[in-house]
């Protein structure tokens, strides 16, 4: 949400020209945007989001993930009181479809059997969120980790399959996750994907790319103190290019720090919680309005990539359309 208050550190921050953007992962579904969907939908719109992605990661939400679609889609149809056509005032909204290792000890094997059902009947944008994750001790457990691996095998299977690019959720776990992407079949310089805010070191970042995938920038390349981050894009930039990246804002986490609220500006603090690691009966309960990072935040990242790269928005936004379209497997063309 972007703040213009006079507690909002906005307030001393120019707003970015708008350009045309695809916000690349959401959880635009999650019930912390129930009550305002539709308005934070058309917003997204005037900042420039033309298409955004829902994400799955458990089953039991999947349904939610159409439903919110369709809801999209209906504002879509739906007319003014003057019966002027709103079809140019909303982004499109795609799905997909998976299963988060986070949450790997609520999966089952019935799970996996309808993902793939749903995929084989309904054809999603993408197969994630999916990968590897040892952030907690727990997770690090050898049947736990054994688990996700074959989880993650089995997912990358359903990609192959159905020809679907695939969104990797990786966290702590990126050598095993690179070990596991050479042995498997899956090919992300045919088949697309997208490394999803990534969060490894250099020589990680340029691996990822090197197997075909892009790597998803959020808003926390705009904390300065996110070195690591930092240093990792733009290495893998110096090697590959801009062509290797794209946008999200994996709303409602990863607030752009401008976006924040000054108090936690001040403080050093960033809003870089996930779904993971809370219960999924109250995911993102906490989230106040003044934290919740929107849709409508992407141009902020762009702003930080901008100024990171010393490489101009109206160079960017274009470049970046196309990667999104290349990790997607899409040919949505470019607004003018």
């Amino acid at each position: 949400m972007i703040h213009t208050d006079s507690h909002s550190a906005l307030n001393h921050t120019p707003l970015p020209a708008i350009y045309p953007l695809i916000d690349t992962h959401t959880h635009f579904d999650a019930s912390v945007f129930d009550n305002d969907r539709q308005p934070q939908t058309q917003q997204a719109y005037e900042q420039g989001v033309r298409h955004l992605v829902l994400i799955g990661y458990l089953q039991r939400y999947f349904s939610r993930l159409y439903e919110t679609q369709q809801a999209i889609e209906q504002m879509h149809l739906s007319e003014d009181k003057d019966k002027t056509d709103r079809r140019d005032v909303y982004p499109v909204a795609h799905i997909a479809l998976g299963l988060h290792p986070f949450y790997i000890e609520q999966h089952t094997d019935a799970h996996l059997s309808s993902m793939a059902q749903m995929v084989q009947e309904q054809r999603p944008l993408a197969i994630g969120e999916i990968g590897l994750d040892t952030y907690t001790d727990a997770m690090k457990q050898p049947e736990v980790f054994a688990k996700q691996e074959r989880f993650f095998k089995a997912q990358l299977d359903i990609a192959v399959r159905h020809k679907l690019p695939v969104m990797l959720h990786i966290r702590k776990a990126h050598a095993e996750a690179l070990a596991l992407l050479k042995a498997h079949s899956y090919d992300a310089h045919k088949l697309g994907g997208i490394a999803h805010s990534f969060s490894g070191g250099e020589q990680e970042a340029k691996a990822f790319v090197k197997l075909g995938f892009k790597l998803g920038v959020t808003g926390q390349i705009t904390n300065h103190n996110a070195k690591k981050l930092r240093r990792a894009i733009k290495a893998a930039v110096d090697n590959y290019g801009i062509e290797c990246l794209v946008l999200e804002t994996d709303c409602p986490d990863m607030t752009p720090i401008m976006c924040q609220e000054a108090d936690n500006i001040s403080t050093g603090q960033s809003n870089s919680q996930s779904a993971a690691g809370q219960s999924p009966d109250n995911e993102w309960q906490g989230t106040d309005g003044h934290n919740r990072n929107v849709p409508a935040n992407l141009p902020w990242v762009l702003k930080g990539l901008s100024e990171l790269l010393d490489v101009e928005p109206e160079v960017l936004a274009p470049q970046l359309w196309q990667n999104s379209c290349e990790a997607l497997q899409t040919s949505w063309p470019y607004p003018t």
